[in-house]
């Protein structure tokens, strides 16, 4: 015999311990034929008698005492592999990939990081502006967490909803449409947008809306950061499409200020994404419900929120 099968080992384990065939074959639920057959190839395979009948016992060989200990450590490790190991983030030394806008990066990462400090001080992670073209290939790309708007996501892809909201037109607050008590499509249309170019998809329905009209908008500032947005808004007559949470906070930072869309507008929906080679992992495991817990804890987090400045 040339192979020893997990099975077999098994045999020898229980064989070697019990020193009876009779005992060893009820221990393993097998016919004591079976038992005398499994003896019989392992004694084959070692080409020793490793049992040695001596009146109505049996004794070990010296090779037979040599592998018991080996046999019981290999199986040990062997039943080892089902266990779960446990998971201490103090002990943790990973490197994270976390794909996102610069918005979340700036008025949410930094409590995150606050945390990872505490309770897990060599977990690094590092910040990828997330592109929306990315959702299908985050195995591929890398990508240990995403955090975006719903898409259609790939069938690989796990997820955790963090919360929702609607979109509505930031502007700054002293701009004509600032100072009317509502307005319409019209007069947004009069008027020059900025487009933030990386992150979710967070006004393409806007443009299907125009288009379905015949209608469109012009595009003066095109930019993949919040952080860039902001101001240029705030000095101009320009408007921005955007979540209720981002305007909410945008506006408590510069002289901005928000009001509600004339237009039906989708709920946005936003979530955490990871590919399902991740989830099963216990460090990415703590690691994705830490950030969770602070996304929906934080000031910053989406919720709904009163369209009144």
């Amino acid at each position: 015999m040339d192979h020893l099968n997990l099975n077999l080992l098994k045999a020898l384990q229980v064989l070697l311990q019990t020193r009876n065939v009779t005992r060893a074959a009820d221990q393993l639920h097998l016919t004591q034929s079976a038992m005398s057959r499994q003896l019989g190839q392992l004694r084959d395979y070692f080409d020793d008698p490793l049992l040695i009948r001596d009146g109505n016992e049996y004794l070990l060989s010296t090779r037979a005492k040599q592998l018991l200990p080996r046999v019981q450590d290999i199986l040990g490790q062997i039943g080892e592999l089902k266990q779960t190991p446990v998971f201490d983030p103090a002990a943790c030394q990973r490197r994270f990939s976390f794909a996102c806008s610069d918005y979340v990066a700036q008025f949410i990462f930094p409590d995150i990081l606050q945390q990872l400090a505490l309770q897990a001080p060599q977990i690094d992670i590092a910040y990828r502006m997330w592109q929306p073209d990315w959702l299908n290939k985050v195995g591929q790309l890398a990508l240990d967490l995403v955090s975006t708007v719903s898409l259609d996501s790939a069938e690989s892809l796990c997820s955790l909803h963090m919360g929702q909201d609607s979109p509505v037109c930031l502007l700054a607050e002293d701009h004509p449409l600032a100072r009317q008590n509502g307005f319409e499509l019209d007069d947004m249309l009069a008027y020059p947008f900025l487009q933030l170019s990386s992150g979710g998809d967070k006004d393409s329905f806007f443009d299907r809306l125009l288009t379905r009209q015949g209608k469109q908008r012009r595009v003066r500032y095109e930019v993949p950061f919040f952080a860039a947005a902001f101001p240029a808004l705030a000095g101009s007559d320009m408007l921005l499409i955007t979540p209720a949470h981002i305007a909410r906070n945008a506006a408590a930072l510069y002289p901005l200020t928000f009001r509600e869309l004339p237009v039906a507008a989708p709920a946005f929906n936003y979530y955490l994404y990871w590919h399902e080679l991740h989830d099963a992992d216990p460090a990415h495991r703590w690691l994705r419900e830490c950030i969770a817990g602070q996304i929906k804890a934080s000031l910053y987090s989406p919720h709904e929120y009163d369209l009144k400045s």
